[in-house]
């Protein structure tokens, strides 16, 4: 694939509309294919899954129609955030600086220093997250779901319309990132659009790193399940967690169509277990994790 960084930040496969225009290039996700497919979509009121894929028709409660399906592993905290705590959030978000990124996406990254690949852990410049965050963080501790959870990683991620922003299926690599996944959803409401991954034949996130406690992992990606597509609705100032096998068995991504104004997410991830007190690469990690409390 050619050299784009001259014009966007989109490397290997990914596209955006900038590239795409000047090297006549096809977008890697046809969102039409998907709606070709068994789709269902979930409605965070009653925890269920809904035939269709229009997220709007969940917000119909207690009007639902159609076959459900119970489904683990998804969390939505509606309003995690208030308003006026968004716009603060925002308007310091923007005073550091941006970094370009793939798919139209520009991100801002805070955390240690990781080479997926090799599996290599560092400090990097690493050196705590923005205060303007860390009402976020603190927040956290009023969620049963997020006991424990120690932020290791927060990155914010702006997705622009205009650029055709985007973000590839994908599962979050299970070497070094925990159980846990979570999203604050900012500025709009977004769709987070699950696949199912194929461990059998598709190993590139290290997904043998799962440990057993924690996820039903050989029983779960035997089970076929009776549909392709899960849509999720990510209102704004939402905080959505995946977690179980719904963070292991399943790619997310975000279409371009449910993209229509500037959204930002920030993203948090947490230590996979042998990386924490007690673990086998807990002297890799130590210093990471006491950088990790700074703000």
């Amino acid at each position: 694939m050619m050299d784009r960084t001259e014009f966007c930040g989109c490397k290997g496969m990914r596209t955006c509309f900038i590239c795409e225009e000047k090297y006549n290039l096809t977008p890697t996700v046809d969102s039409s294919r998907l709606k070709d497919l068994i789709c269902v979509s979930y409605c965070s009121y009653c925890n269920l899954l809904w035939e269709g894929w229009n997220i709007n028709e969940c917000k119909n409660l207690p009007s639902h129609t159609g076959k459900s399906y119970n489904f683990d592993g998804i969390y939505i905290e509606h309003e995690f955030i208030d308003l006026k705590e968004e716009a603060n959030l925002i308007e310091n978000l923007d005073q550091i600086p941006w970094d370009v990124s793939q798919s139209g996406r520009r991100k801002q990254n805070f955390g240690p220093k990781c080479n997926f690949k090799k599996r290599r852990l560092s400090i990097g410049n690493f050196n705590g997250f923005p205060l303007c965050t860390k009402f976020v963080q603190d927040r956290f501790k009023q969620l049963s779901i997020m006991k424990d959870y120690h932020t290791i990683e927060q990155c914010s991620l702006e997705y622009n319309p205009k650029k055709g922003a985007s973000i590839d299926p994908h599962v979050d690599d299970c070497w070094i990132w925990g159980e846990r996944i979570v999203t604050l959803n900012l500025l709009t409401d977004s769709v987070l659009t699950l696949t199912p991954h194929n461990i059998k034949y598709k190993n590139q996130y290290n997904i043998e790193y799962i440990p057993n406690s924690q996820c039903t992992l050989l029983s779960g990606s035997k089970k076929k399940y009776p549909f392709d597509v899960i849509r999720i609705p990510m209102p704004r100032r939402s905080l959505l967690v995946l977690y179980g096998n719904t963070r292991y068995l399943w790619e997310h991504c975000v279409l371009r169509e449910d993209i229509q104004d500037r959204r930002i997410c920030v993203a948090y991830r947490e230590f996979t277990p042998p990386y924490l007190k007690g673990g086998l690469y807990f002297k890799d990690s130590c210093d990471i994790i006491e950088r990790a409390k700074i703000f």
